[in-house]
């Protein structure tokens, strides 16, 4: 009994403690070795009860404070790693990148390299044009220009052709005419039409051979086109007002119904026109300025076949030519055609694309003139190939084409058959081949502009000195 009875005291009482005390486990375990001696007959020692209070708060808070100690012992790895992660941070300035001019980086936004190219370039020419003027003086001379059209009114080859344009226009409307009502024959009309455009060759070149004149005609008065924008089908379509909108609209290639525009802006319009105004006496001036004077000088070296000062003097030339190559652009596939296009309410403006990330050469020639583009895709290539034709092949005859057209309207205006665009154009069938081969991204890129900035002053000097040659019996 005595073994049963110190087990329940202590039992008893510690659940006793828990309850009422709520001083925490030290306080039980102290209550109970008190039980202890009361049970073996012990007195226990006389405390009152203020002093077993006060002892219980006490150790209730020195626990308190070894559970906080605890917990600061715990937390403060926690805190050490923040701290040194943080320190870390704070002092780490290396990452695992490229570098930016390195492929590998991604990096593609070099303008500020683009605007150091445009200063560089505007600072090399004003160095140029200001020795240009130191040693020519002023040469821009408008009046010399309009003297050229007051000179001999009567003798205009280029308003000769003009105004005779005019009968192989109505030959071709009246043949097709007669094709829809089925009077002539299909072979009639296509032998017509052959002739027709036979005849549109050989007149020009007639005219200026045989006229003795070196002027240059006024521009082709533009028409305002149709206002009405009324849908047409054949042969409906084979009036004067169709055929002369198409003669005057900017585009090779004829279809029934073209995209109109829904009005004229005029705003649009007078932006054009200045530029058109603006940028043809920038033109004219450039060439009197810069241009005839490094071709004048250019002569002698080429009759000599001084080689290092015809490469010096190629190089010279190239600068002034490409400028004026550009403006030309500029002022004709944008100014000129927006302008006449505008007028006419002509829809699509597609003259142009970006040729000027060309990558291939034939990239350059299928987007730099997307009329003649259009036309050459439409009546040869594409023909060509439906017949069987291998591609190559075809590609070839288009160049073979377009260098005949080059040679021609350049060969009848000199009077003088030299053959130097015909060869320039055929040389880009190989330089095509070369650069689509061996030369890939921005390497047929700067490819296509060499060729660019260099064919054309070479083809240039060569014409000029052979003119020099012929008409003057020494370059001088």
């Amino acid at each position: 009994m005595s073994d049963k009875t110190e087990i329940r005291g202590p039992v008893t009482r510690r659940r006793r403690t828990t309850i009422s005390g709520g001083g925490g486990g030290a306080v039980g375990v102290k209550q109970a070795n008190g039980s202890k001696r009361e049970d073996a007959g012990e007195k226990p020692p006389p405390y009152p009860a203020k002093a077993k209070t006060q002892e219980v708060s006490s150790r209730a808070s020195n626990n308190g404070k070894v559970g906080k100690e605890k917990g600061q012992l715990t937390d403060s790895p926690r805190k050490q790693k923040s701290v040194v992660e943080d320190i870390n941070q704070r002092l780490s300035c290396h990452v695992l990148q490229e570098s930016l001019l390195s492929s590998a980086s991604g990096y593609s936004n070099y303008r500020g390299i683009l605007n150091w190219c445009v200063v560089m370039l505007v600072l090399s020419n004003a160095r140029l044009f200001l020795e240009n003027i130191i040693k020519y003086g002023i040469l821009v001379d408008p009046i010399q220009v309009v003297s050229l059209f007051l000179k001999d009114p009567y003798s205009w080859p280029s308003a000769c052709i003009i105004i005779v344009s005019n009968v192989f226009i109505l030959a071709a409307l009246y043949t097709e005419r007669r094709l829809a009502v089925g009077t002539i024959s299909e072979s009639t009309g296509l032998i017509l039409h052959v002739f027709t455009l036979t005849s549109l060759l050989v007149f020009p070149s007639a005219c200026v051979l045989t006229v003795d004149s070196i002027t240059s005609g006024p521009n082709v008065p533009q028409s305002n086109g149709s206002a009405v924008h009324c849908h047409v089908s054949y042969p409906g379509n084979l009036t004067h007002r169709d055929m002369y909108y198409f003669v005057f609209a900017p585009t090779l290639c004829y279809q029934l119904n073209f995209p109109r525009s829904p009005r004229i802006r005029k705003r649009f319009l007078i932006r054009r026109l200045f530029e058109m105004l603006f940028f043809m006496q920038l033109l004219v001036g450039l060439i009197q300025q810069w241009m005839v004077p490094t071709i004048q000088n250019s002569m002698k070296p080429f009759q000599e076949m001084d080689f290092s000062r015809m490469v010096e003097r190629l190089l010279k030339l190239a600068v002034p030519n490409h400028l004026i190559w550009l403006i030309f652009f500029y002022w004709f596939f944008h100014s000129s055609m927006n302008f006449v296009a505008e007028l006419l309410q002509f829809g699509d403006r597609e003259f142009y694309r970006d040729w000027w990330n060309s990558e291939t050469v034939t990239y350059f020639w299928a987007n730099w003139n997307i009329p003649v583009h259009k036309w050459c895709l439409r009546h040869f290539y594409k023909p060509m190939l439906k017949r069987g034709t291998n591609k190559f092949l075809a590609q070839t005859a288009v160049f073979l084409v377009s260098a005949f057209f080059h040679e021609y309207l350049v060969s009848v205006p000199l009077k003088m058959f030299r053959l130097w665009a015909f060869m320039g154009m055929m040389a880009q069938v190989p330089l095509a081949w070369f650069v689509g081969r061996f030369l890939n991204g921005n390497y047929g890129n700067a490819a296509v502009w060499i060729s660019l900035i260099i064919g054309q002053p070479v083809a240039v000097l060569m014409y000029v000195h052979d003119y020099y040659v012929i008409h003057y019996g020494e370059a001088t």
